[in-house]
């Protein structure tokens, strides 16, 4: 990374001093920092300390990529937002935001989903990029695309108290290639098996350690200070305040890079990560739209919701509460005569739930709430309060 004509202005000079008088890190990291290209996907727990803390550290060109809008729901833990942003593109929120902490960079808005058809395209703009998602298809999409591009791949996740971090994809001094997210983990859970934060929950301060901690990884790979978390997977447990490192090596059997790679184009991830059924087992859903025409023409429905206890005490539209954990236990109470609309807090839940008693009851009249209760208040009940 070319540095030697790269100016400061007396105010940034001033801004990043801590930076600068810092003897392993000084006025040619910072210069590495301006001239550094950072896309991070996903503006939301994770993606909200480090988009903060890249922004405040000078990284010159940061690019975002998010095409949700503000929920209440997110202030518990997205700390880029206020109240005042309820409702608004994220990825336009975050911009406003950004520019007016740090004047002095450039922030580049990709208001869309991160798909197979645009990832190249996308992420071949950037130098590294750090992901903040938090689903598996998107996981292996932007894995695959850095691999293709040949782009480090800062990586973190979190759920409930546990966060891990990683840095993937890292060519070494030695020129030595690290291994990526398929090493460390060569196919995806079975649907339904591990739960979103949005169905499992996360401790709203967890984002901000893990973001903290990726945006550290990223500084370090622009500005080569420290060592990296190349080879390495972290992982820290909030709860009991406990930390692990775990060493990671690349697997001869990477279909991206390994002895033999099979995979030399972006493939479809939903398809990859279980996400499409076959016609046989598929989880039929309804919108909610559609469960509001059915029962304003007085269709008989019988409504089951899988959340847990809590959660339907907080609120919830007139459903049999039958928890997740419990519905094969309780399957003689699901009518079998009429349509069954089986929700959750977003569809993770209920699909799993319609998947089971299909598959060992043979029920085929159930039907998956799209979007679930929170999908609900927002077409139908707008007065009920969401969490």
């Amino acid at each position: 990374m070319l540095t030697d004509n790269i100016k400061f202005t007396r105010e940034e000079l001033a801004r990043y001093d801590r930076h600068i008088i810092i003897p392993d890190f000084g006025l040619e990291a910072q210069k590495k920092l301006k001239t550094a290209k950072v896309l991070v996907i996903g503006s939301g727990g994770l993606g909200s300390p480090v988009l903060l803390y890249l922004a405040a550290a000078g990284v010159g060109t940061i690019g975002i990529v998010d095409f949700d809008v503000v929920d209440d729901s997110n202030l518990q833990r997205q700390v880029l937002f206020g109240v005042d942003e309820i409702g608004k593109l994220k990825a336009e929120a975050a911009r406003n935001r950004l520019e007016a902490l740090n004047p002095y960079i450039d922030i580049v808005v990709h208001n869309t989903r991160l798909t197979s058809e645009n990832a190249l395209s996308i992420i071949r703009q950037y130098d590294v990029v750090a992901d903040g998602t938090d689903n598996f298809p998107t996981r292996y999409l932007v894995n695959d695309a850095c691999v293709l591009l040949d782009k480090p791949n800062v990586y973190a996740s979190i759920f409930q108290f546990e966060g891990q971090v990683s840095v993937f994809n890292y060519v070494n001094q030695k020129g030595e290639r690290g291994p990526n997210y398929r090493d460390l983990y060569p196919t995806p859970p079975p649907p339904g098996l591990v739960p979103s934060c949005a169905e499992g929950g996360v401790l709203g301060v967890l984002p901000g350690i893990i973001g903290s901690l990726q945006a550290l990884e990223v500084i370090k790979v622009v500005t080569g200070v420290g060592e990296l978390l190349n080879g390495r997977f972290y992982i820290f447990d909030a709860l009991n305040f406990e930390s692990r490192t775990f060493k990671i090596k690349r697997n001869p059997a990477n279909p991206l890079n390994g002895t033999n790679p099979t995979i030399k184009e972006l493939i479809d991830y939903e398809q990859f990560c279980g996400l499409k059924p076959n016609e046989k087992t598929a989880v039929k859903e309804i919108t909610v739209s559609e469960l509001y025409d059915w029962q304003i023409k007085g269709e008989p429905i019988q409504l089951i919701d899988v959340r847990e206890p809590h959660e339907y005490d907080i609120v919830n539209i007139g459903a049999e509460l039958i928890p997740l954990g419990t519905v094969s236990a309780n399957a003689d109470r699901i009518a079998k005569d009429r349509k069954v609309v089986i929700h959750c807090k977003v569809g993770g839940r209920s699909a799993k739930a319609v998947q089971e008693l299909q598959d060992k009851f043979g029920f085929t009249n159930l039907y998956n709430l799209k979007g679930g209760i929170l999908a609900y208040i927002d077409e139908v009940q707008p007065e009920l309060t969401k969490y």
